[in-house]
């Protein structure tokens, strides 16, 4: 699911929904591609997620945030306003 709110400042939650038990890692990533962040790096149940991203340690701008599970990777566009 797409990140609300979005554009942000300097919090915001991302929410997922994972199909079967999986690895599963939820990054950010600043537009040049550097990690900016590790918001979920484990072993998930099936069922519905919200992870909470605090922004305001990092530069306003746009940023993107990668869901990876056995299955399934998709990448969204988020953007922090300072």
């Amino acid at each position: 699911m797409q990140n609300y709110p979005n554009p942000f400042n300097p919090n915001t939650v991302i929410g997922f929904r994972i199909r079967s038990s999986s690895f599963t890692s939820l990054k950010i990533f600043d537009i040049t591609g550097k990690e900016v962040s590790a918001l979920i790096n484990e072993n998930l149940q099936p069922g519905s997620y919200e992870v909470d991203f605090n922004g305001s340690n990092i530069a306003g701008g746009v940023y993107f945030y990668r869901l990876i599970t056995e299955d399934f990777s998709e990448t969204k566009k988020m953007i922090l306003i300072k």
